[in-house]
Formats: structure tokens, C-alpha cells, sequence
């Protein structure tokens, strides 16, 4: 055959070399010889709406025309994409890439095959490559116009303004609504243009990359992501549909999804004739028989979706391709179809082990000129951002560049391509990924070894929190690469602007991959991550501003948790009274509202700093100190509402105190996910944000020479928050006091008033009692009057039993090791009985000593005696020779409750009480009024001791707990390390940790490193983990209260 002509790509175009794609196979093998003959052409229509004009041999199988496509567009990750046509029954049905080409298209003249997505991750952050995500926006777009992506109006507007932002950049009214009027994204769009518009406004500053990062996030929570529905009948004959995502087969009647089985349920799938048969594992509490029969139209029907859902099955759930059966000797059974190429995990791996380049691609429909990487030029000869001219389409690559991978394609010669429609409106060129067999037959069985390796989060069983687009800080999405060209009218003259080449988890927020602490990473490369470290400015002021940012983002999450998440609740059941509800929410609301828009100038001016901003205004705007300052001042409004706030909490506890049906009512809100703190603690969160403030503005004057230009503001606005701080000082003093004793109550049975006038919680933690029985662990809780010790109740509620108060009037504290024969040993003598108690470590035995000591004087100057704290308190006035019966009583008492604890409801069982119990260990007031100040929110790197790469997180630091987000967007955790007992440290030399800015968490057997952006970042986590991990030690807590930086 003679050589074949080539048409060039939009990457030559460009300047690019050539690049012919990446072998799909494994090192080592050899590709099959590509069949040779007669070529066909065959039109493939891009999901940019361009077609493109192929030509392979006749007898080639299907994989050579997905490999001529994915390597014309330089696609990596191409395998989640596929080719689907109609075949001569009008049957939409996905190109097989085992059989010949020409069995599949009887007339490939007049077949239009289209390339779309066909695999739909559970997590668009599993897409490594920027071109991936860009055509999957793409085909959320088409699902969008043709009707097949149903949502609300609300997501609606908000997907399309994302598409809008990325076609024409940022907002500017005039040209919005012509834009709009000229293209329709959804049908009855008119309506939703006032709402498209308002949303649009939101997005100032976002590339189209972070633009289809923010589309993906939005549009994989809609339930009709990635569904293409096959029209059936169950065996009552109820018209239905079927779907196949990748968490196992759906069921929806209409647009609603009515069931789903999941593939860890499934044995097995099968079709007979017109019936597809699903084979369920046996399970004692489903209602649902061992075989499920639905009837679809046709068996060509029933095939189609069979095959799809094997496809499925296989790249979802298995590691690695499946090995085709051997050819029977005399005849077969069944069908012979099977899973043709990479599973999810190997692409995840290939991806991740960095065996290909980035190169630049082309955006169709976006028209922007964006000024982000113009406002930041690298100045390292190393850099990877590559330069470019303003006056020239031409492309320079700095030293250390990555350029496009010219690798010759072993099968070049065999194909041509050639373009319909040249010029600009071409499709986009990345890098191809490889593909490789897969099997399956007629009967498809779910192997069982691989049920149990599936990664967690494949499987999606919960519903998704829905958007929540008021906070308005979507402007906080990853820094993707980004190449956009000027491709109006089809004119030859290309403005190229580029960014760096970076992963989809740069400066703000980019969701991990796995989102529980496990090891199930795609990690960015660390090249990635120096270029972007480079790329925003380094001055220490910038990550103080950065802080303001990600702080208020927590902090705001925090208020939609009483102002969205609860009230919402609250409306849907009538548990508490009017006037609690017009005492509540009308207090936090206004708070709401105000810090959205504070939120907001805050991001809008870390992006005129970062050079993000395309707007036409300039400035110094390397400042934060004004915006601090107008807020601040507009915070003394609102000082009324947060004068509220202690009545607020009294409201509340008072009500539950008085109220069953509320008291069940909140329980039950705080077990939800996104109640991840105890619900009275978001009551504080208002007056624990100004101390913050005031903190960051102390830093802010501290670094600012007073010739600085933010020197005037910050201190002003410094002034400003600690006179409001100075007024609140005394409230809040107290409802820290009064929530933790409430908090407390929860964990505590067989107590009837805890909570009094005058009573002060001091520490808590864990000491073993010695008596005739040894040494047992028992939790002991410190006020300024009594002391409780207490046992872990054998319930489901893990709450803790009272066993006994030693009143603190009269007592006397000594040190008896020598006397007991038992390290650390205290002897606690009080007026009417005596204990003995041991602590795990000499620092842990101190600050008993001194705590006690202080509580002892304390009570001594306090009148009157105490109320009775128990129901009915046990004996316990034995010395430890004499102490067997009375411990005996106290164990047989807890095990004769029982039964009456057991009808207790589900009580949270991570508190503080139970970290401390778990740890050995003990926390104080002290500590938690230090915790309250070292509050902290940002993305971070963590890797696991043995782990190569690194996952990037949204961490929130509160409640001496780190708290792990896919994105600062998510309403909830999905996963938390308690800090108690925990050690930090730097890594040494031997832990081949060669990076900057790493600090190590390490407890028992559990090592996790941290990387932070910067030296700044760095340090502000390591002292506020130290917090955590290290008490502080006490000289008094009224003079801790009296200096308290509140």
C-alpha cells in the first residue's frame, strides 16, 4: 500500500509536532498486524458537532476506527469514550471493537457514527486530562439540548451559565443575553434567562477549563447523569425503563428512579429472547425473588442493553480485562460478546504513572481571551508554563516544557483522515489511551473475590446533597491548563493564550479521587505542582488574605447548617415551638446573607491578586485590609443578632430539656451527615468568627511595615473587631461554659442536674481506679465542685455511667506512687470516702495534680454544699483493700440497667468523651478555648507511609479533628482523624520525603505526611495541629480567661 495522506490536526496547525497516539498495550507486546485491503471512509461526527472522514480497511475490527479517533484527537483517556450508529433495524447500538467493521456498518457511506462518552465515572475527578473533562462537558451540553440531562430550573441556569462562561468568559449582560439568544441550550431556555444571566455574574474570573470542572461537579449530582434509558416492561407488564450507570442497573418509571440493584448484588445477567434476566444474591431481609424478568421490545433490544450492561460491569468492577474462553471444539453456547478494552483502574494507573505528555488542544465554541496566564509569567528557566507573543500564534516552551510526544503510531500507514469542514472548527486533539480484550458470554458472572476489593466510593448509595448555589463561591475551582483560541468565522488568525499545564487539582477546590482515607489515589505530579506554586505570588500578606478565603467558606458552610440544613428540617416536622423558631432563625440569617456577599469581594479580590480577573479595571489590589475594614464596619449592624445568641442556646437547651418529641428531633439532626459537630457548637460559630478576624488582622499589621499601603485598614479594621470582640468577651465566655456542660449531658447516664448556675466544666479524660480488682479504666469529669468518675455503658448509645462524685469541698490531693506500688498514682481523700487513681504518663498525672488542685480551691472559696448529682449513688467509700463488693455492686448495677439503657436511642459515639476513653488520654477547658482559636481551613497534600503519590483534600481543622471534603463545595465530610494522642513531627532524611513544606501525623502504627503550598500555609497548620496534639499547660484558667485573645 502506498503512504496515506494525513490532513493536518488542530495541533499542527498550532505548532505542535506530530503526535500519533500511545500504544494501547502493555510493554512488551506487539500490536496485531492491522488488516490490509480495500479501505472504506467512514464519518464520525465529534461531540463538537464537526465531522470527521476516516478510512480504515474493510476488515478491520472496531477497535482500529476508536483508535484512529482517539489518536487523531490525542486523547489519553479515551477509553471512556465509544462509537455508537444506527444499524439496519434503526437500533442505536455501540460499535463492537472485536468484530469486523464492515459486519457491524452494511453502508458506511450513509451511517453517520458518532463519538460520545459511553462510561460515566462516579467522579469527574477521576478524569485526569483537561481535554477529557472538556468533552464531557461537551456531551452534558448535547444530553442538555436533546433532553436527556433533566433537572430543575435552578440547575439548569446554573449548568448553562458555566457553558456560557466558557464560550464567551466573564459576564457582561449585553453580550449574555445575545449569546443567549443565538444559541439554545435547553428547551423553554427563554424563561430561565434572567436566572442564567444572575449566575453567570457569579463566575468572574473562571477559565473555561474550571468552567467545565464546575459544570461535571454540578451535573454528575443530577440523577439522570450519564442515563440512557431502554424502554421495558416488568412481569405485571407496567411499562418502564432500564439504565446502567456504574454503580449496577437502574430502574426508573418515566424520569424517576423507582429501583436500583447494585453490582455487588447481582450474580448474574442474562436474556432470553425478548426477557433480560437479572440474578440476584440471596439476601434474608430483601423482598425481592432470586430472578427478576423484565420484557423489552425486541431480543435485538434485549441484547443491546445486555451487552451495555457487561461493558459496564466489567470497566467498573474489575481490575483487569477478563481472559476470553477458549473455543469449544464442537459447538457453543451462548454469545460469544465480551468487554474489549482498559478497565477504569488500569487507566487510573496508566494515567497515574505518568507514561504520557500534555499537549494543547482547541475549544470549538469559546471565543475568550483570558489574561490569567499573561498576569503571571514565570520568570525560572525552568518553568512549564508555556510563553507565548500576543502577536503571534506561534509557541515557545520554556526548558523544561512539556512538548508534545512524537511517537510514531504503528498503524499510520493504514489509515487517512481527512476533514470535512477545515479550519478552526476542528474537534480537539489530546492523546489517545489505550485499549485492550475484554470477555464476556451470554451469562455474565459477577466474580465473588472481586465484591469485596471494590473501592468505596464506586458505589454511591447515598443520594447526593443538592447544590447549593448561594453561598456563591464557585469562582474557587481548580486552575486547569488551558488553551483557548479565537476561532470566530472560521479566520485563520488564532489569539492563543495559555496557562499552565496543571492537574485538576491545583489552587482551590479539587476533589480527591477516593474520598475516604484510603489509598485509592490518582495523585497530581509533583512537576504539576511546583508550576503551580510558581504561578501565584509568594508574599506572605497574599496567604494571609488566602486564609480570610478559606476560613469563610467553613465558617459559612457552618451557618447554612443552622440556616439551610436545620430549618429546612425543622419545617418539615412540627417538633418546635414558634417562638423558638422566630428566636433561631432570624438571628443567623441576616448573618447568612451578609457573609455570602463578604465571601464574595474577599475571592473577587484574591482573583485581581492572582491575576485571574479579566476585568478591564486596574489597580493595587495586593491588598486585603480595605475589604476587612468596609466589613467589619458593616458587622456592627448585626451586633444585635449575635448579643441573641446566648439566649438562642438557652432557648434551645431549655426546650429540649422540656420537650421529648424535640429532644428526639435533634438527636436525630445531629446524626446526619452534615451536622458533623454537636448542633449546639454551630450556635458559637458567629462569635468564634470575630476572634478569628481579629487574629488575622494581628498578623496582617504584624507583617505590614506602617509606610505599608494595607497598614492604615488592617489596623483600623483591627481596632474595629476588638472593640466588638471586647462587648461579646463575657457571652461568650459563658456559652462556651454552658455548651459544653450540655454537651457533656449527652454522654452522661444516671445524672439528674448537671447543668446548674455557677457550675464550671474544668478537664475530662481517662485514669484507672485501683481497687480489689486492679487497676480498671474509668473516665473522670472535673467542675469547679465535683468530681465524676464514670464507666463505658455496654449499650448501643456508648454512653458513659456514673458510678460515683467525690465532692471537691474539703478534699486533699497526694501523690502515692511509693505507697501503691503503681506509676503515677494520686490518692484523692475526700470528706466522705477516698479513691486511688493512676494516669498513663507523668505529664498526664501533672496536669490532674494541677487542675485539681485548682478546682480544690475553687470550691473552697464557693458556700453551700452541692446538689446530688446521681439518681441513686453507689457505694463507693471503701479504701482499694476493701473495695471488691462495692466495685462488684457498681458493675452488677450497670448490668441490671440494662435493659432500661437499651431503650436509650443511638447516641454519637466520636465525641470528645470518646476520643479521650480510646486514647488514654485527657483534654481540658483550657485546651478547648485554645482549639477554638486554631481553627483552620484549606486544600492539602496527604500521602500514606507506603503510598507513591499525593492526594489532594479539602481539610477543615476544628474540635481537635482534621475533617477530610472532596471540595470546600461538599456539605459534609467524608471522613475525620482525632487529633488526641497524635504526634507531629517533621519527616527525617530516611523517609525519602524530599519536598517542602511536609509535616508528618503519627499514632501507633498510623503515619499520614502533609504538604502545604507554602511556607506561610506550613506553618499555620503546624501550629494549629500542635494545639491539638500537645495540652497546654495550665497556670490558671481564670488568667487564661482574663488574657484570652478573645
Amino acid at each position: 500500500m502506498g503512504e496515506i495522506e494525513q490532513r493536518p490536526t488542530p495541533a499542527s496547525r498550532l505548532g505542535a509536532p506530530e503526535n500519533s497516539g500511545i500504544s494501547t498495550l502493555e510493554h512488551g507486546q506487539k500490536p496485531p498486524p492491522t488488516p490490509s485491503g480495500k479501505l472504506m471512509s467512514i464519518k464520525i461526527q465529534m461531540l463538537d458537532d464537526t465531522q470527521e472522514a476516516f478510512e480504515v480497511p474493510q476488515r478491520a475490527p472496531g477497535k482500529v476506527l476508536l483508535d484512529a479517533v482517539c489518536n487523531h484527537l490525542n486523547l489519553v483517556e479515551g477509553d471512556y469514550f465509544g462509537l455508537e450508529f444506527p444499524d439496519h433495524k434503526k437500533i442505536t447500538v455501540w460499535l463492537d471493537l472485536l468484530k469486523p467493521i464492515v459486519k457491524q456498518i452494511r453502508r458506511p457511506k450513509h451511517v453517520v457514527v458518532k463519538f460520545v462518552v459511553k462510561f460515566f465515572p462516579p467522579d469527574h475527578a477521576q478524569l485526569q486530562e483537561e481535554l477529557t473533562r472538556y468533552l464531557f462537558a461537551l456531551q452534558v451540553k448535547q444530553d442538555l439540548a436533546q433532553g436527556r440531562l433533566t433537572c430543575n430550573d435552578t440547575s439548569a441556569a446554573l449548568l448553562i451559565s458555566h457553558i456560557v462562561q466558557s464560550e464567551i468568559g466573564d459576564f457582561d449582560e449585553t453580550l449574555d443575553r445575545e449569546h443567549l439568544a443565538k444559541n439554545k441550550y435547553i428547551p423553554q431556555q427563554d424563561a430561565l434567562e434572567d436566572k442564567i444571566v444572575e449566575f453567570h455574574h457569579n463566575h468572574i474570573g473562571q477559565t473555561p477549563a474550571e468552567s467545565d470542572f464546575q459544570l461535571l461537579e454540578i451535573a454528575r449530582r443530577l440523577e439522570m447523569y450519564g442515563i440512557r434509558l431502554h424502554p421495558a416492561k416488568d412481569r405485571e407488564g407496567t411499562k418502564i425503563n432500564l439504565a446502567v450507570a456504574n454503580t449496577g442497573i437502574l430502574v426508573f418509571q418515566g424520569f424517576t428512579k423507582i429501583n436500583a440493584f447494585n453490582w455487588a448484588k447481582v450474580r448474574k445477567l442474562s436474556f432470553k429472547r425478548k426477557r433480560f434476566l437479572i440474578k440476584l444474591r440471596p439476601d434474608a431481609n430483601s423482598s425481592y425473588q432470586d430472578t427478576l424478568e423484565f420484557l423489552m421490545a425486541s431480543r435485538d433490544f434485549c441484547k443491546s442493553f445486555w451487552k451495555i450492561c457487561v461493558e459496564h460491569h466489567a470497566f467498573f468492577r474489575l481490575f483487569e480485562e477478563p481472559k476470553p474462553k477458549p473455543k469449544p471444539v464442537l459447538f457453543s453456547r451462548g454469545s460469544s460478546f465480551r468487554f474489549s478494552g482498559r478497565t477504569q483502574k488500569q487507566v487510573l494507573d496508566y494515567v497515574k504513572e505518568g507514561g504520557h505528555k500534555k499537549v494543547q488542544f482547541e475549544r470549538k465554541h469559546s471565543r475568550i481571551h483570558s489574561i490569567r496566564s499573561l498576569a503571571s509569567q514565570p520568570t525560572e528557566a525552568n518553568s512549564e508554563v508555556p510563553k507565548q507573543s500576543q502577536q503571534s500564534t506561534s509557541l515557545t516552551y520554556g526548558e523544561g516544557a512539556e512538548l508534545p510526544s512524537s511517537q510514531p503510531c504503528q498503524q499510520g500507514k493504514e489509515l487517512k483522515v481527512s476533514t470535512e469542514e477545515p479550519g478552526p472548527q476542528q474537534s480537539p486533539s489530546l492523546r489517545k489511551s489505550p485499549l485492550g480484550n475484554k470477555k464476556a458470554d451470554g451469562g455474565v458472572t459477577v466474580p465473588m473475590e472481586e465484591e469485596e476489593e471494590v473501592v468505596k466510593d464506586r458505589t454511591q448509595q447515598s443520594k447526593p446533597q443538592p447544590q447549593q448555589p448561594s453561598t456563591g463561591s464557585l469562582t474557587g475551582s481548580p486552575h486547569l491548563s488551558e488553551l483557548s483560541v479565537n476561532s470566530q468565522s472560521g479566520s485563520a488568525h488564532a489569539n492563543v493564550t495559555l496557562s499552565p499545564n496543571l492537574s485538576p487539582d491545583t489552587k482551590q477546590a479539587s476533589p480527591l479521587v477516593s474520598p475516604l482515607l484510603n489509598d485509592q489515589v490518582c495523585p497530581r505530579t509533583d512537576d504539576e505542582e511546583e508550576v503551580r506554586r510558581k504561578r501565584f505570588p509568594t508574599d506572605k500578606a497574599y496567604f494571609i488574605a488566602k486564609e480570610v478565603s478559606t476560613t469563610e467558606r467553613t465558617y459559612l458552610k457552618d451557618l447554612e447548617v443552622i440556616t439551610s440544613w436545620f430549618q429546612s428540617t425543622v419545617s418539615k416536622e412540627d417538633s418546635m415551638p414558634e417562638t423558638l423558631k422566630n428566636l433561631i432563625f432570624p438571628n443567623f440569617e441576616p448573618l447568612h446573607k451578609f457573609h455570602t456577599s463578604f465571601l464574595k469581594e474577599i475571592e473577587q479580590r484574591l482573583a485581581l491578586w492572582e491575576g485571574r480577573s479579566n476585568a478591564h479595571i486596574r489597580g493595587d489590589y495586593q491588598r486585603i485590609g480595605d475589604v476587612m475594614l468596609k466589613n467589619i464596619q458593616g458587622m456592627k449592624q448585626l451586633a444585635v443578632h449575635l448579643w441573641k445568641h446566648n439566649e438562642v442556646l438557652e432557648g434551645l437547651e431549655n426546650g429540649i430539656k422540656g420537650s421529648r418529641r424535640l429532644e428526639n428531633f435533634c438527636r436525630d439532626f445531629e446524626l446526619q451527615k452534615v451536622c458533623y459537630l454537636p448542633l449546639n457548637t454551630f450556635l458559637l460559630r458567629p462569635l468564634h468568627r470575630l476572634m478569628h478576624y481579629k487574629q488575622i488582622l494581628e498578623r496582617l499589621c504584624k507583617h505590614h511595615p506602617p509606610s505599608h499601603t494595607d497598614f492604615r485598614d488592617c489596623r483600623a479594621a483591627l481596632a474595629e473587631i476588638t472593640e466588638m470582640v471586647a462587648q461579646l468577651h463575657g457571652t461568650m465566655i459563658k456559652m462556651e461554659n454552658l455548651q459544653k456542660l450540655h454537651e457533656l449531658k449527652k454522654d452522661l447516664l444516671g445524672i439528674d442536674n448537671l447543668v446548674i448556675p455557677g457550675r464550671e466544666f474544668i478537664r475530662l479524660g481517662s485514669l484507672s481506679k485501683l481497687s480489689g480488682k486492679g487497676l480498671q479504666q474509668r473516665m473522670f469529669f472535673l467542675f469547679n465542685d465535683v468530681l465524676l468518675y464514670t464507666s463505658r455503658g455496654l449499650t448501643a448509645s456508648n454512653q458513659f455511667k456514673v458510678h460515683g462524685q467525690l465532692p471537691l469541698y474539703g478534699m486533699t490531693i497526694e501523690k502515692s506512687e511509693d505507697e501503691w506500688g503503681v506509676p503515677h498514682c494520686l490518692t484523692l481523700r475526700g470528706q466522705r470516702q477516698s479513691i486511688i487513681v493512676a494516669a498513663s504518663s507523668r505529664s498526664e498525672m501533672e496536669k490532674w495534680v494541677e487542675d485539681i488542685q485548682m478546682a480544690i480551691d475553687l470550691a473552697e472559696k464557693s458556700s453551700g454544699p452541692i446538689p446530688e448529682l446521681l439518681a441513686s449513688s453507689p457505694p463507693d467509700n471503701k479504701s482499694p483493700e476493701e473495695g471488691t463488693a462495692a466495685d462488684q455492686e457498681s458493675e452488677d448495677d450497670l448490668s441490671a440497667s440494662r435493659t432500661s439503657l437499651e431503650r436509650q436511642a443511638p447516641h454519637r459515639g466520636n465525641t470528645m468523651v470518646h476520643v479521650c476513653w480510646h486514647r488514654n488520654t485527657s483534654v481540658s477547658m483550657v485546651d478547648f478555648s485554645i482549639a477554638v482559636e486554631n481553627q483552620l481551613s484549606g486544600n492539602l497534600l496527604r500521602k500514606f507511609k507506603n503510598s507513591n503519590g499525593w492526594q489532594k483534600l479539602w481539610v477543615v481543622f476544628t474540635n481537635f479533628c482534621l475533617f477530610f471534603y472532596k471540595s470546600h463545595q461538599d456539605n459534609h465530610p467524608l471522613a475525620s482523624l482525632p487529633l488526641l494522642g497524635y504526634s507531629l513531627t517533621i519527616p527525617s532524611e530516611s523517609e525519602n520525603i524530599h519536598k517542602d513544606y511536609v509535616f508528618k501525623l503519627h499514632f501507633k502504627s498510623h503515619v499520614y505526611y502533609f504538604r502545604a503550598e507554602s511556607e506561610y500555609t506550613f506553618e499555620r497548620w503546624m501550629e494549629v495541629i500542635r494545639s491539638a496534639t500537645s495540652s497546654a499547660p495550665r497556670t490558671h484558667i481564670l488568667s487564661h480567661k482574663e488574657s484570652h485573645v478573645y
